[in-house]
C-alpha cells in the first residue's frame, strides 16, 4: 500500500489534503506539522509522496525537503505553497523537489501530481 506523508502547519489545509488523497486513492496519509517532524517521520516510515508547505514554523519546507532528499535522494516530494512564493519555489526546484502545487488548488491538480511523481494512474472517483 502506498504512503503519502503530508506536511504543513495548518491542520485544515492538512485535512484538506489527506481528504482529497484518501478518497482519490488506496493509501496510508502520516500527517506533520513541520519541517523537523517531517524529516523524522521520512526516515521513519519511508513514505512514497511527501507534500510540504515552504513557510512552517521549526524548519521550513525549503530546509526539510533538502534535508529529506540528502537522505533519499529519490524522494518524492510535491511542494504545496502559496502564491507570492515563487522564490522560495525556484529554491525547491533547485533542490530536487519533483513538482509544486499553488494554493488555492483543485482535486484534480494534487491527484495529478501525485500521478506525475509517482508515474501512476489514479482513476477518477
Amino acid at each position: 500500500m502506498l504512503k503519502v506523508l503530508v506536511v504543513d502547519d495548518s491542520m485544515l489545509m492538512r485535512n484538506v489534503i489527506k481528504n482529497i488523497i484518501v478518497n482519490n486513492m488506496d493509501c496510508t496519509v502520516l500527517e506533520a506539522v513541520n519541517g523537523e517532524e517531517a524529516i523524522r517521520m521520512y526516515k521513519e516510515h519511508a513514505p512514497d509522496v511527501v507534500t510540504m508547505d515552504i513557510t512552517m514554523e521549526r524548519l521550513n519546507g525549503v530546509d526539510a525537503a533538502r534535508a529529506i532528499l540528502n537522505h533519499d535522494d529519490k524522494a518524492n516530494i510535491v511542494v504545496v505553497s502559496s502564491m507570492g512564493q515563487e522564490r522560495l519555489l525556484e529554491e525547491c526546484l533547485k533542490v530536487g523537489v519533483r513538482d509544486f502545487i499553488i494554493k488555492p488548488f483543485t482535486r484534480d491538480r494534487i491527484m495529478n501530481a501525485i500521478e506525475h511523481v509517482l508515474k501512476l494512474r489514479i482513476p477518477a472517483v
